[in-house]
């Protein structure tokens, strides 16, 4: 059950993956594929995805380079790694309870998606998990300079809502995401993360190796 913080708020910004969407698990085994595709010097684990969660994705590669020594291509790690969430988008799942939320907020109050996806990748997910009816205002890692821990996509979204950004509640689930809404003077409230799907295909990947040492 989510506890808002005591207002008053203007204004609602939404984080997409992982807060209105149980995409996760989905962007987690796309970089899998993408990184391994691209003989990244480096096992992605879920512990260093968590720990980027929220970046631009372009930024995302610029930071694994840099982490360990490798010198992956963004452009062609991210092309393998989005056609992987397009091939897998129909598995994507409403986060319920904030997308009911957001839907009874957008009833009375502006509200907006401010995330680290690309434009076209923040669409597709908000049409998959039916919530794309909702928001108006949609702010990508497309439309600001910097990522998440930086500030600039909340406070776009605020001018966009026409909100002051000390009036604007944030819905996030990561930490590059809590700190840039702290960096832009929000309250937030934290979105627990679900594992919606990891764990089913965990079972289907022991399966196909149970049944391959038949």
């Amino acid at each position: 059950m989510l506890k808002l913080p005591r207002g008053p708020f203007e204004g609602y910004i939404f984080d997409c993956d992982g807060t209105l969407a149980l995409s996760m698990p989905i962007h987690f085994r796309a970089w899998q594929h993408a990184l391994k595709k691209h003989e990244a010097c480096f096992e992605f684990t879920w512990d260093i995805f968590h720990s980027l969660a929220g970046l631009g994705l372009h930024y995302t590669v610029e930071v694994l380079n840099e982490r360990f020594d490798d010198i992956l291509d963004p452009d062609a790690v991210l092309w393998d790694q989005e056609k992987f969430v397009e091939e897998h988008i129909h598995q994507v799942k409403p986060n319920e309870e904030v997308v009911a939320l957001a839907r009874k907020l957008a009833a009375k109050h502006p509200v907006s998606v401010a995330t680290g996806n690309n434009r076209k990748g923040v669409h597709a997910i908000l049409e998959a998990i039916g919530a794309a009816d909702i928001f108006e205002i949609v702010i990508s890692q497309d439309d600001v300079e910097n990522s998440k821990p930086a500030p600039d996509i909340f406070l776009l979204a605020a001018e966009r809502m026409g909100c002051a950004p000390k009036r604007c509640l944030v819905f996030e689930d990561s930490p590059s995401g809590i700190q840039a809404a702290q960096n832009a003077g929000m309250k937030y409230v934290w979105v627990k993360p679900q594992l919606h799907g990891l764990h089913e295909k965990k079972k289907e990947e022991e399966e196909e190796e149970e049944e391959g040492g038949l």
